[in-house]
Parts: structure tokens; C-alpha cells; sequence
């Protein structure tokens, strides 16, 4: 008996490490924010359709059905790069907002796994408006020791960018029109 508890103990630091190298990727959030001269309701105007996404420079074209009901599917197609099959999760017209998900990705689009996001409008006083997109999701490669080019540190890097890129030509497009 005492000959077993004392390989239990010397087991015992081997199933830590091997517990801990094996736990795979941890979920990433990235939230990008930008302000817009002009009223919600101008802002959530060009946005608030799930299928219309012209907005976005990186967009060639959407195409889907379902309008704005919860479950309405859409395919996004990212200029020279490929398509995003997206499913609307939630749709809140009163508070401008609405939530999707990635049903499948071109990890060459976008390197992320089990993606989320809510992009939602809101009142920021004075006639302005705060447009804020954010985004839960994992690695493109959901196995421990990814390729550099699927990681944390890519995934993470990707969203920001659709996102950054998104809310900057969401600016100036409304600015810009007067």
C-alpha cells in the first residue's frame, strides 16, 4: 500500500503537465468602437439590414434569405479572398443591434473557429452615435500547437482589422454623405 501511494505522488506532477499542455485554445473577444456625427437612427439605417453589407470595403456582395428573422442565413463574399456563411442569431430593431455567428469559414478569410459577434448603434448624445462591434471566437486551429498563421495572436489580429476597416468606411460613408 505504501509502495502505491508513493507512485501515486511521483504520477501526481506528470498529470498536472499533461493536464495543463492539454487544455487547447482559450476563447478571444475583440471590441472595436467608433464615433459618428450623426443620429442613431441615420447610422442604424445603413446597417441594420443582415443581407446589406456594401457598407464593409472588404465585401463584394451578400447574398441569403430570411431578412432580419432570427435563424436568416447570408453568404458573405470577401473580395479576392472567399466566403463567410453567417446565421443571424438575434435581432433587436428597438435597440439597433443584432447578433450572428459563423457557420462556416474559409480559414483563408478568416482564422477563427466557433465565431460570434454582436454590432450594435447607440446614442452618444449630441446628435452622434457610438457604433460598437464585437466578437467572441477561438483560434483557426482548435489543437494545441497551432501554425503561426492560425493562432491567438492571427485570429485576434483578423477581427480587428474586418472590424477597424468596417467602422472606419462605416464613418466616412455616413460623414461623408451629409
Amino acid at each position: 500500500m505504501l509502495r502505491t501511494l508513493a507512485l501515486g505522488l511521483l504520477m501526481l506532477p506528470l498529470a498536472i503537465v499533461t493536464a495543463a499542455n492539454a487544455h487547447g485554445p482559450t476563447r478571444q473577444k475583440v471590441t472595436e468602437t467608433v464615433e459618428i456625427n450623426a443620429s442613431p437612427d441615420k447610422v442604424w439605417d445603413v446597417i441594420k439590414n443582415f443581407h446589406e453589407f456594401s457598407w464593409h470595403p472588404a465585401v463584394e456582395k451578400t447574398e441569403g434569405e430570411g431578412g432580419n428573422k432570427e435563424g436568416a442565413k447570408r453568404t458573405v463574399f470577401v473580395k479576392g479572398a472567399g466566403q463567410l456563411h453567417e446565421e443571424l442569431l438575434s435581432y433587436d430593431d428597438e435597440a439597433r443591434k443584432f447578433k450572428y455567428s459563423i457557420l462556416k469559414t474559409d480559414l483563408k478569410v478568416l482564422p477563427v473557429d466557433n465565431y460570434t459577434s454582436i454590432l450594435m448603434v447607440q446614442d452618444a448624445g449630441d446628435g452622434k452615435s457610438n457604433v460598437i462591434w464585437k466578437g467572441a471566437f477561438y483560434r483557426g486551429y482548435v489543437n494545441n500547437n497551432p501554425p503561426e498563421h492560425l493562432n491567438d495572436a492571427a485570429a485576434v489580429k483578423a477581427v480587428k482589422g474586418v472590424y477597424r476597416g468596417g467602422l472606419d468606411a462605416l464613418k466616412k460613408q455616413i460623414e461623408g454623405a451629409g
